[in-house]
């Protein structure tokens, strides 16, 4: 399976310190081996999906796409819950 990143989602990565790579790094695996994990969303994200993990003590979303016929997933932001939505709106529109 291709794992894709977006720009700001490279960005948001690159922040991060080596022990909450790791944590993402769990959670990025557990995505490939079961693309469906995270809750699908409506309206405006729709096709979005949205895995919630714990990374360091600290609720996290991750925000993908899975599209079964590339066999692929785009990884699209990273981040905490605060105004997470209302930038994966922007970022995707």
């Amino acid at each position: 399976m291709q794992v894709l990143q977006t720009t700001i989602f490279k960005k948001a990565v690159k922040k991060l310190h080596a022990n909450q790579k790791i944590c993402l790094d769990k959670a990025v695996k557990a995505l490939l081996s079961d693309p469906l994990l995270g809750t699908e969303k409506v309206g405006d994200l729709s096709g979005v999906r949205v895995y919630k993990f714990h990374m360091i003590d600290r609720l996290t979303l991750l925000a993908y796409k899975y599209d079964k016929q590339d066999s692929s997933i785009t990884l699209l932001a990273l981040g905490v819950h605060e105004n997470f939505y209302r930038d994966l709106k922007t970022q995707i529109n």
